[in-house]
């Protein structure tokens, strides 16, 4: 008995100790103005500290919607160069592919023969396509269903990713960033000073393509008046006079097939060209490295436009192979605008353009009044209820009263160590929990109080009393952590940190409830001869 109350006692006290580790750095930085904890701190012991959310902290709230349809259309587009190039090295010449804004693929071949080889290189190396329509000189391709799925999932993925890695480069702290459905992102910055800038960077597709210029019998002029060939589209690169500073808008005419993207892409700077322009350097990935030689030798003598968003940046004319895997995009723009697109593709295209369906920017102020009233209900909660406790309980009260603040370093360290974000939800499960806390309590002296009209003794009653409750204190939070994780699973925001505030509260609250009281009562039974329980 002595070494199993020793051993209890032991681990309250290190579980104790590690709530108050992980919660004293909020305490630190909420209560001086620099925030920094002490060197030995940092080294050594937990730093992390709870993050306020927006509705606290103010800052800017978007709802940013990811188009799906573009990244298809983007990615039959790739398929339809790589089957042209495994239909070269099968040596299948005279094919025509065309794409277009769907998501099907023309190929064209004069020869039965070889449309049947052309056939049978689909089948067999490109498991993803699938053959809709066939005639005598043509086949339709487009993707299967499997492969559409995958693509939707991966780019959404990618653009969660994607807009996350651009905020961390960017520099908000504490920055809440989920996915809600199939193809929207939640994005929260909280603090943040300058929230239009940071649309501007998020926002920003930074879809990196390589076009070549068409050299048919139609100049662009002429696509504008008539219509684009098929196959071809209408692109404008923007350029700016130095002295007079007006911009004027250049028309290309393009293939519509991309080359490249930048999803090879490892690295983007900014540089000044040789007559002082700015510049923004590309560095692709080894694959990326052979893939944009191959396309400059094979077309030497033409020009291959770098298009970033759907605007040309350049077209350079491709006067040999290009060896390093690093390509240039000069263009009119500052030094701001280039360390801006240099930040975005750095940190990755987004594989798909994005509009912001929903932008909300909240003043600080309102947190504040925020916490303050939080803070105020919750300790005006409190008092009553510890007040209550002694005024009903008496002694025993105490020991829940005890258990109750015990209850306060737990939950906020442990919402500390997870990372969580408080919310003003948050404040309210942090309240709610408080009473759920008491509530266990409330049920083990009942159930003591039933023991001791029986006519058990002091051990016997808090034995039995603990025992019995057991089973009604933990269906009743399991069913409410239950519900919990429903809200965490399907809400967003601020519902999702009161899920998450609640869970944590009741997990500590049964712990110190159950194990804490429990030891405090049992120590006290072991050093005193104790007649009668104030319960």
């Amino acid at each position: 008995m002595d070494r199993n109350l020793t051993a209890r006692g032991l681990v309250l006290a290190l579980i104790l100790l590690v709530g108050l580790a992980f919660f004293l750095p909020t305490i630190f930085r909420w209560g001086f103005d620099d925030g920094q904890l002490p060197a030995f701190w940092e080294k050594i012991l937990p730093s992390k500290s709870i993050n306020l959310g927006l509705d606290l902290k103010g800052g800017i709230y978007l709802v940013m919607e990811v188009d799906l349809q573009a990244a298809l259309v983007a990615n039959t587009h790739m398929k339809a160069e790589e089957l042209r190039r495994e239909l070269l090295d099968k040596g299948v010449s005279g094919v025509q592919l065309t794409t277009g804004d769907s998501l099907e693929l023309g190929l064209t071949i004069n020869d039965p023969e070889k449309l049947a080889q052309a056939r049978g290189v689909i089948d067999k190396e490109f498991p993803n396509l699938k053959v809709d329509a066939q005639t005598p000189t043509s086949l339709t391709v487009s993707m299967t269903n499997e492969e559409r799925d995958y693509l939707r999932t991966l780019t959404s993925r990618q653009a969660l990713e994607t807009i996350r890695n651009r905020v961390d480069m960017f520099g908000v702290a504490e920055p809440d960033i989920r996915p809600q459905g199939a193809d929207r992102v939640i994005i929260q910055l909280p603090g943040l000073s300058n929230p239009q800038e940071a649309v501007e960077l998020i926002g920003k597709t930074a879809v990196l393509e390589f076009k070549l210029v068409d050299n048919g019998s139609v100049s662009a002029e002429e696509a504008l008046r008539i219509g684009p060939p098929p196959g071809t589209i209408v692109l404008y690169e923007r350029r700016q006079d130095p002295v007079t500073q007006i911009e004027t808008k250049i028309p290309h005419l393009l293939q519509r097939q991309t080359l490249l993207t930048g999803n090879s892409l490892v690295d983007a700077r900014v540089r000044r060209g040789d007559l002082g322009d700015i510049q923004v350097t590309m560095t692709f990935d080894s694959r990326g490295a052979r893939e944009f030689e191959e396309i400059t030798a094979q077309n030497v003598n033409r020009q291959l436009a770098i298009v970033l968003d759907d605007q040309v940046y350049s077209a350079p004319l491709i006067r040999t192979r290009i060896a390093g895997g690093e390509a240039v995009i000069e263009g009119s723009f500052t030094q701001e605008e280039g360390q801006v697109l240099a930040v975005a593709l750095r940190a990755g295209a987004l594989p798909a353009p994005v509009r912001v369906l929903e932008e909300r920017t909240v003043g600080p102020s309102l947190g504040a009044d925020s916490i303050v009233q939080g803070l105020t209900a919750g300790l005006v909660g409190l008092c009553a209820v510890l007040i209550f406790m002694v005024i009903y309980y008496g002694w025993s009260g105490l020991v829940a009263d005890m258990a109750l603040v015990m209850n306060f370093p737990l939950v906020l360290g442990a919402l500390a160590g997870f990372g969580a974000t408080l919310t003003l939800p948050g404040i309210f499960g942090l309240v709610l929990t408080m009473a759920m806390a008491v509530d266990a309590n409330v049920l083990i002296f009942e159930r003591v109080r039933e023991e001791i009209r029986f006519g058990k003794g002091p051990a016997a009653a808090i034995n039995g009393g603990f025992n019995r409750a057991f089973w009604t204190i933990f269906d009743s939070n399991l069913t409410t952590i239950i519900s919990a994780l429903v809200l965490y699973q399907f809400g967003s925001g601020p519902i999702r940190g009161f899920a998450v505030t609640l869970i944590i509260g009741i997990l500590c609250s049964m712990f110190t409830a159950i194990f804490a009281s429990r030891f405090v009562f049992d120590l006290v039974l072991k050093h005193k001869r104790v007649k009668r329980i104030s319960v």
